[in-house]
């Protein structure tokens, strides 16, 4: 690329034109000035348009969204985007990417997304080591609050359809048609069936976490995970008078209910 012709002299600072001295007769030409101002700011976007093009062709494109740095100096605030807002104004961390939007906050993702599955999973291990008082009553403090997620409960009864039924309605899938919650097992597995929930045990037959895992109409727990081996890890109230995490061969459970 050629290079760019040499720029004219800038007219002296105060206004005097070219060839007068500063004790010259007569007041500055106006219109004098105004034309060599004119022609220095052409020649200086035809220069600078042509170091730009020169840097585009190795780098492969401006640095400015296309647009000179001269341009930059009088194009509208509409053309610009976000190269127009003061940095004060711009999002923590930089302008949002093309076509998105910023993180609120720095979050990335939607609240919520979280599987049920993991929710549930998440909910019951934190009760581990929730144990009755005294042990063997069927009573306590946190059995109390199990007790408060289903209608009618009874105190001093068995209480792991009672568990279950609270992390459920913590996880935001309470149990029942009406979210009442269930006492026993047996109420469970047939609202299972009824909502075509129950996944009877079976060959081939593999859990997913959070599933609840039924035992007869015994006992209830909740599935944690699948273990290389087969095995299930389950965490279950009411197992030894406590919330307690276990490990159940998988040919033990009758079945399981999908939540």
């Amino acid at each position: 690329m050629a290079a760019a012709d040499p720029l004219p002299p800038l007219p002296p600072v105060g206004g005097e034109p070219a060839g007068r001295t500063a004790g010259g007769a007569g007041p500055p030409d106006p219109a004098l000035s105004g034309a060599a101002v004119a022609s220095f700011a052409a020649a200086l976007a035809e220069a600078e348009l042509a170091i730009l093009a020169a840097e585009a062709q190795s780098e492969g494109g401006f640095g400015t969204g296309g647009m000179p740095l001269l341009g930059l100096l009088f194009a509208p605030a509409s053309a610009l985007g976000s190269a127009a807002v003061p940095f004060a104004q711009q999002p923590a961390g930089g302008a949002a990417p093309l076509g998105g939007t910023a993180p609120v906050g720095g979050v990335v993702g939607v609240a919520g997304s979280e599987p049920v599955g993991g929710r549930i999973v998440r909910i019951a291990e934190s009760q581990v080591g929730q144990h009755e008082e005294p042990p063997g009553s069927e009573e306590g403090v946190a059995i109390a609050r199990y007790r408060s997620a289903t209608r009618g409960a009874i105190p001093g009864a068995p209480w792991c359809a009672y568990f279950v039924s609270w992390v459920a309605k913590e996880a935001g899938v309470p149990l029942g048609n009406e979210g009442q919650g269930f006492g026993a097992v047996s109420e469970i597995w047939q609202w299972a069936q009824e909502t075509h929930r129950a996944i009877p045990n079976g060959p081939g037959v593999v859990p997913k976490p959070g599933d609840l895992i039924v035992f007869g109409d015994q006992h209830v727990g909740i599935v944690r995970r699948v273990l290389p081996d087969g095995m299930i890890e389950t965490v279950e109230g009411n197992y030894e008078d406590k919330v307690a995490l276990n490990v159940r061969s998988p040919s033990e459970p009758t079945g399981y209910v999908e939540l």
